[in-house]
């Protein structure tokens, strides 16, 4: 069979994530940090899904998302209503999963052109 490699269309591609870090392109990242296609944001400063605030995702929403992934880390843990409700007010919709599924599914959304951004949860 022959394999060819693809190279995605956009500047960001997740290779690999999970609880404690996440590679993006060729750079490993240790803290949280939001994700587009176009636009790495580093130091993202949330720590816990579970205390985060509706101010958290001004850096996210800022990069007019139609649709947010929260990686929230080696486990699925909701953000609370108001942070829900945020989102919901801005017109963006926000899904909520551990990072490995959030990166995968930044990868596909963001292939397809969709304008995605993902913040990642990490404790560093």
């Amino acid at each position: 069979m022959q394999l060819n490699l693809e190279h995605p269309d956009h500047e960001f591609f997740l290779r690999a994530a999970d609880g404690e870090s996440a590679l993006v392109n060729e750079r490993r990242l240790s803290a949280s940090f939001v994700l587009a296609p176009s636009q790495l944001v580093e130091h993202w400063p949330v720590r816990e899904v579970k205390s985060m605030t509706p101010q958290d995702l001004d850096a996210v929403l800022a990069l007019e998302p139609e649709v947010v992934l929260l990686g929230s880390g080696a486990t699925q843990v909701f953000p609370p209503a108001a942070v829900l409700a945020h989102c919901l007010r801005a017109g963006v919709g926000l899904e909520t999963m551990t990072n490995a599924a959030a990166a995968r599914t930044f990868n596909v959304l963001a292939g397809e052109g969709r304008r995605v951004v993902a913040a990642f949860v990490l404790p560093g």
